[in-house]
């Protein structure tokens, strides 16, 4: 289970999830009380573990603006949260060359929250053409599922719907991340229902805006990683009873 901690805004909060074995930071580069600049990340990022996955979150779908945050701030990952451009991607793929390291690009696809009962059956195919079209594409290295409200895409700290999304998730061939109103009292729900290749939280795990809650990051990444393990355990005893 791949776990990010995201929008952290200082050193002591990125080292605090590096130490509680999470996978990945995360740092914000798009409107946001969170935002961060390249600079004020490459200053933390120095200071990280090699191993550790630095993603920054992009709203921009300017490369050029892309790729020299990415230089300047040590970044080993992007998350793009606009609308799926596949001619951004293969720009950022051709300009950053095998020998600097690959970067992970995970691209965000957006549940609508605020769509009605009657909307519902449409939301879904709509939300399903999209992973279909980014997964034929294979451009991308991972797809995040966040939420969508009226005030904006991601970092809403609003929960989808885990239910109605399963079935798509679930046909999707490519690592999925669960993001959106994750907190430690439900992220197992969230691996349980949907069985994704990782998950992300940034309000869910603050004491503050902008301040982690050592506590919560604690708790979070120990029921994460927990019910995944145990996941697996039973996929394995079903295998060899089979």
């Amino acid at each position: 289970m791949w776990v990010k901690i995201c929008a952290n805004t200082n050193l002591a909060d990125a080292h605090l999830a590096a130490t509680l074995h999470a996978d990945a930071v995360g740092f914000v580069f798009a409107p946001s009380t969170r935002r961060m600049t390249a600079a004020e990340v490459g200053a933390i990022t120095r200071l990280l573990p090699a191993e550790l996955d630095k993603i920054g979150v992009f709203h921009s779908q300017d490369a050029e603006e892309i790729l020299a945050i990415v230089r300047e701030a040590g970044l080993t990952g992007v998350q793009l949260h606009r609308a799926y451009l596949p001619s951004l991607v293969v720009e950022l793929r051709k300009a950053l060359p095998k020998e600097e390291g690959r970067v992970r690009i995970l691209q965000a696809v957006h549940w609508d929250v605020a769509a009605t009962e009657s909307e519902s059956a449409t939301q879904s195919e709509r939300f399903a053409r999209q992973l279909r079209d980014i997964v034929e594409d294979g451009l991308v290295d991972a797809i995040l599922v966040d939420s969508s409200t009226k005030s904006g895409n991601g970092g809403t700290g609003v929960s989808f719907n885990w239910k109605r999304a399963a079935q798509a998730l679930a046909e999707t061939k490519i690592p999925i991340v669960i993001a959106g109103g994750l907190r430690p009292t439900n992220v197992a729900e969230a691996v349980e229902t949907l069985c994704p290749w990782g998950v992300d939280v940034a309000s869910g795990v603050e004491a503050e805006p902008r301040i982690k809650d050592p506590e919560k990051v604690r708790l979070f990444l120990a029921n994460a990683k927990a019910t995944a393990e145990g996941a697996q355990q039973r996929r394995v005893s079903r295998c060899a009873e089979d």
